[in-house]
């Protein structure tokens, strides 16, 4: 008995439009931030005391708060202004009946 062929139709996976990552220069501030206070605990922890308080102590939660919170926080950061631009540029998009992008124009046709 032969096999019948099946037509298997996967969804094209689409770019998704809502996500958007550009870096800005706040964004780059933070970041240099976090690298700033990892830079600040590696520079604690080669301090020549092992019962130290700062080597032992201090350093380790600059390395976390800066690996763990800052640079992830400076990368996910969306400024505000950047955000309202983007959505006024989108209510100005209209769409006709059949679902096409119209173009809006403020050029009067007599």
């Amino acid at each position: 008995m032969a096999k019948a062929k099946t037509n298997i139709r996967y969804k094209k996976s689409s770019p998704a439009s809502h996500i958007h990552i550009a870096l800005t220069k706040k964004n780059y501030m933070i970041i240099g931030l976090g690298i700033a206070i990892i830079i600040i605990g590696y520079i604690m922890m080669a301090a020549n005391s092992v019962d130290g308080f700062l080597p032992t102590v201090v350093a380790p939660i600059l390395l976390v708060a800066g690996y763990c919170a800052i640079i992830p926080f400076g990368i996910l950061f969306k400024d505000k202004s950047i955000l309202v631009e983007e959505s006024s540029d989108t209510k100005n998009i209209q769409t006709d009946k059949s679902g096409n992008i119209a173009a809006k124009s403020n050029i009067k046709t007599n």
